[in-house]
């Protein structure tokens, strides 16, 4: 017995206090605290926003888009963009429109986006250039990867064609 008392005589014995587990609680949650607070500011600056602002509004305006749907498929328009390859941070390209009987539409005002899948703060909205009866050009400052190209094409105010489809820009 004389031996045990001699062995916890020469360790420090360590207690645990009030104080010791208050520090290592406040600790804790402080840990935790500044974990969640990197995520959320992390999460708000990457998130670019939503493919629609409403889905209410977008729901009550179905027929709407539907009509347009119906007559743009009755113009037969033929629409044929063409996007070259990225050279020194900007791409071409080259819109060419002509109807059923494959002449040239004119009088269009021609709208381009080249809109980022996830993130549409890096979209890249211009207008096109009529060079010729039928045919726009134009360029754009963009970045590799993969864009949804976005025709919209108008006679005055009046929207007469839009389509959307997914490329991949090398």
């Amino acid at each position: 017995m004389h031996e045990r008392m001699q062995k916890s005589a020469g360790r420090e014995q360590s207690r645990v206090t009030g104080r010791t587990v208050f520090i290592c609680l406040v600790g804790f949650f402080a840990v935790i605290t500044g974990i969640n607070a990197i995520m959320i500011a992390a999460a708000v600056s990457t998130f670019g926003g939503m493919e629609t602002e409403s889905s209410y509004k977008a729901g009550l305006a179905f027929s709407r888009d539907m009509a347009a749907v119906r007559a743009q498929d009755a113009l037969r328009w033929q629409v044929t963009p063409r996007v070259s390859p990225i050279h020194e941070g900007s791409a071409r390209f080259d819109l060419t429109v002509s109807d059923a009987a494959g002449r040239p539409v004119t009088g269009l005002e021609a709208r381009i986006r080249f809109a980022h899948p996830t993130d549409r703060r890096r979209d890249v909205v211009f207008t096109a250039i009529e060079d010729r009866p039928g045919h726009f050009r134009g360029a754009s400052p963009l970045s590799p990867g993969q864009r949804d190209l976005v025709v919209e094409l108008a006679q005055g105010s009046e929207p007469m064609f839009r389509s959307k489809s997914r490329l991949v820009l090398r």
